[in-house]
């Protein structure tokens, strides 16, 4: 097996640098939805559960074991639905925080990054 590629049960292999570039989106949104969410504006509800949820994705994909295709796609899916809700609600503040504004332009890239890891794992299934 190639550095870069790895498998998981019932899958073909798959794109390390993929996977590493979500799990980069994902820490970085985790940051950026923790720093916004002590901006004590009403989307910091949605902020910590952003944060939460890419920390849990993050961590998933950093240890495979026990990790099937249809819970890896569910997990983007929930990453990706958190994201979105959380990126639409900083969009309410962006033309006034520079905060909520890194931290939608964050929560857009890790939903880019969930996306493309979805679509490799279609390819390789």
């Amino acid at each position: 097996m190639s550095k870069n590629m790895m498998s998981m049960p019932d899958m073909a292999m798959m794109d390390m640098s993929v996977m590493q570039a979500c799990m980069d989106a994902c820490s970085a949104c985790e940051q950026a939805c923790t720093v916004c969410s002590t901006q004590m504006m009403d989307c910091a509800p949605a902020c910590m559960n952003c944060a939460d949820m890419c920390n849990t994705m993050m961590r998933s994909m950093m240890r495979m074991q026990g990790m099937t295709p249809a819970s890896m796609m569910s997990m983007l899916d929930a990453c990706i639905a958190m994201c979105q809700t959380c990126m639409d609600m900083c969009m309410m503040h962006a033309d006034d925080s520079d905060v909520c504004r890194m931290c939608a332009q964050s929560c857009k890239a890790c939903m880019d990054a969930c996306m493309a890891m979805k679509d490799m794992m279609m390819a390789s299934a």
